[in-house]
């Protein structure tokens, strides 16, 4: 892939800023990396995980990725076309030597490989430039603890995410979704992605505070996240910190943001902390408070742990869940069959129009394809990082100690060996027989291993119910010119999709909400999509 091409105004424009460099130098510098995959000397013998079993022996290349940029390293080249620059690695390797700003790390590009690292976090913990920035947000919650602590925190949070909790909770799913759509009018422009942030943020907060959050504070909650998760990225990607010191506006908004999420966290605890001490509301906080208290006869947790938790929880269950939606939705409109068989399935098993129960949710067989193609094409969790605990070697190349090892779901999830087509969006892959080991073992948009997501049966849960009940009452289209292009940050899925909405016809009666009638119609505009620019937007902090 040129890379060079893709990155070279950028880089212009920095080393212009930069100054007091030749420019044809440094331009030998960071493109002369790229003219061999450098192949792994000491070849290792890894046998697949796949499903435990033992499968053949293979050798391993180890190589670097072209264009280092003197202290950036490939920031550049990750900030400006990450999911290209992503998918041009595995022609250097199944193990490729990537820059961090100054600091090297290793991105995994092979399923097997990543099934090693993940499989074995006492080695490879959760740690690198991702993970130290979250821990200044979010503490040291269960996504983002260190492999001693995260067993106790797994089963203490556990039993609030069973199935059968999740089953319990399905119809707060669905009361959530219609109050959503209640305000949609016919021929509106619905900020979709602001209205699944939404949505998202008041399913969590049910799950953690019981009830709702006020509209007032979950909107400022919900333009936190949002700016939050844009400035994560970008200070993973280029870990100097003295970039992020500066009194920019992005950097202001980013530290505010910040310091807004923790004040409104901390106040919901304080809240409940000062209401009855036995107050017994069945929620996670109330999980929480109870192990800070002791009770049970186990140590008591610390008010540290206590926000740690809720806010890791309430950050992960929100933004990923609504970008999730957000892709879906955008993909679906534009592909009309997928579109027609979803509205049929929708109309069959919600013919009373009310939202899915947990009766309703196992029939809703092409809804959880949509949703698990849509995971797999544009999976919110895209780009990780772990840290080696000790010396080791993956694909036998040796790793010191301290070494950051990456990997991408997105990565996987568009490799053709595995996926034919990977840019196409194809619900049918998941058909019962046309999945095998490789691909579910290459599929991973939660994790895998003991760090795999705690909250991936709510999260599905809730797409499910959300998706199915806007198919059963709303159309969304595009609105004229859209283009489909994505904004990679700390996770990935479009963050501005605003669509026109129009009740559908056949909608049953009784519908608890009114449509105006008077309202405008907008006619049906044709649709630009295209996959080559698609995700290939720069990364912006605004």
């Amino acid at each position: 892939m040129p890379l060079r091409a893709s990155v070279r105004p950028y880089e212009e424009r920095i080393l212009r800023a930069l100054g007091g460099f030749h420019w044809a130098g440094l331009r030998r510098l960071s493109t002369g990396c790229n003219r061999t995959t450098v192949p792994c000397t000491n070849r290792g013998r890894w046998y697949s995980m796949i499903g435990s079993v033992p499968g053949p022996a293979r050798d391993w290349t180890v190589g670097t990725a072209p264009g280092i940029f003197p202290f950036l390293g490939h920031g550049i080249a990750l900030v400006r076309r990450p999911l290209a620059f992503l998918e041009s690695l595995p022609a250097y390797g199944d193990l490729v030597e990537i820059r961090l700003g100054p600091q090297r790390a290793w991105m995994a590009c092979h399923p097997d490989l990543v099934h090693q690292v993940l499989r074995d976090p006492d080695t490879f913990d959760k740690g690198g430039p991702l993970y130290d920035r979250l821990r200044t947000l979010l503490g040291d919650g269960v996504g983002t603890c260190r492999q001693r602590d995260h067993r106790r925190q797994r089963r203490l949070l556990q039993p609030g995410f069973r199935k059968a909790r999740v089953a319990d909770q399905v119809r707060m799913m669905g009361e959530e979704v219609e109050s959503v759509c209640r305000t949609w009018r016919d021929g509106q422009a619905v900020d979709i992605s602001a209205a699944m942030l939404d949505l998202s943020t008041r399913v969590v907060s049910r799950v953690l505070f019981s009830d709702s959050l006020d509209p007032a504070t979950a909107l400022e909650m919900r333009r936190c996240l949002v700016t939050v998760v844009r400035g994560m990225f970008l200070r993973t990607v280029m870990p100097v910190d003295a970039l992020f010191r500066v009194p920019t506006p992005a950097n202001r908004r980013y530290r505010h943001a910040s310091a807004r999420l923790r004040a409104i966290v901390d106040a919901t605890v304080a809240e409940r902390r000062r209401g009855s001490a036995h107050d017994d509301r069945d929620d996670l906080l109330g999980v929480l408070l109870a192990a800070a208290r002791g009770d049970g006869g186990e140590t008591a947790i610390s008010d540290e742990e206590v926000h740690g938790q809720v806010i890791t929880l309430l950050f992960a269950g929100a933004e990923s869940t609504a970008l999730c939606l957000s892709s879906a939705l955008a993909l679906v409109a534009l592909h009309p069959e997928q579109e027609r068989r979803l509205y049929s399935e929708a109309d069959a098993v919600l013919a009373s129009g009310r939202p899915p129960g947990p009766d309703e949710l196992p029939r809703l067989e092409h809804t959880r394809r949509v949703l698990t193609e849509t995971l797999r094409h544009r999976p919110p969790g895209w780009l990780f990082t772990r840290v080696a605990t000790k010396e080791t070697e993956l694909a036998g190349h040796r790793l010191p100690q301290g070494a950051t090892v990456m990997f991408s779901p997105y990565l996987l999830h568009h490799d053709p060996a595995l996926f034919p087509d990977p840019d196409r969006f194809l619900p049918d892959r998941w058909l019962p027989g046309r999945t095998d080991a490789a691909h579910l073992a290459a599929m991973m948009p939660f994790g895998a291993g003991r760090r795999k997501c705690l909250g991936e049966s709510l999260a599905l849960a809730e797409a499910t119910a959300a998706i199915a009940f806007i198919a059963r009452h709303w159309r969304l289209r595009h609105l004229p010119g859209y283009e489909e292009r994505l904004r990679p940050a700390a996770s990935l899925g479009p963050r501005n999709l605003v669509m026109s909405c129009e009740p559908r016809a056949g909608r049953p009666a009784g519908t608890p909400w009114q449509v105006d009638s008077r309202a405008p119609r907008k006619a049906a505009a044709p649709v630009v999509h295209n996959s080559r620019t698609a995700g290939g937007n720069d990364v912006h902090d605004t």
